[in-house]
């Protein structure tokens, strides 16, 4: 058995797994999740990840990992180059607390806005396997926290090429893909984001990043 990447080509998480295999250089196949139509959560999908969300990584010996975390982990430990989570404590722990603020600052605020103000979204204010109900005003918060993370990461990026760290890591994967998915509720970088800009162009240049 080969490594597995369950993946959705529509989806920022699934994403984050893609560009993360490609710029570690790690052969393995690819199966598909339609999520406009509900395959997570069908009976197939759910004994494998009862979690119901991808992406999901099933590793030779059958195991599935489950969420991004966990894939970054196992295939830094397992495909230590080239290092994308740091090489000493300080880099690793740089690493970590920006990987961690995209995630909550950026990710999680695109979340709020689409989940709670798409009516395609309708009862499924959460990902997993339980139904959970809008909540307009979560929708306006989480468009108000963009447009500030916006803000924050033009902020860092002022003198610097990458997001942590000293040089391209797992922080910058997430901030691409962060930024990226943030059209589906209408918010991109405006003129007044330089540096932004600047490094997202610059990230282009990555072969991984069309992915």
């Amino acid at each position: 058995m080969t490594i597995t990447l369950y993946d959705c080509p529509t989806a920022p998480s699934p994403r984050r797994a893609r560009i993360l295999l490609a710029e570690k250089g790690v052969p393995h196949a690819t199966v598909n999740i339609d999520l406009a139509r509900g395959e997570q959560l069908g009976d197939a999908y759910r004994a494998l990840n009862p979690q119901c969300t991808v992406p999901a990584l099933q590793l030779e010996d059958g195991r599935v990992l489950t969420d991004n975390a966990g894939i970054a982990a196992y295939l830094e430990a397992r495909f230590p180059e080239p290092a994308l989570l740091g090489r000493t404590p300080e880099e690793k722990a740089d690493i970590a607390s920006w990987n961690w603020r995209v995630e909550f600052e950026g990710l999680m605020a695109i979340a709020e806005a689409l989940r709670n103000g798409s009516p395609a979204m309708a009862h499924r204010a959460l990902p997993g396997p339980a139904n959970y109900e809008q909540i307009p005003a979560l929708a306006e918060r989480g468009l108000a926290r963009l447009r500030q993370f916006f803000d924050t990461l033009e902020s860092r990026l002022a003198g610097r090429d990458t997001v942590a760290g000293l040089g391209f890591s797992i922080a910058d994967i997430t901030a691409v893909v962060a930024v990226d998915f943030a059209r589906i509720v209408r918010v991109k970088p405006g003129e007044q984001h330089m540096n932004l800009r600047r490094w997202r162009a610059a990230m282009a240049a990555r072969p991984a990043m069309a992915l």
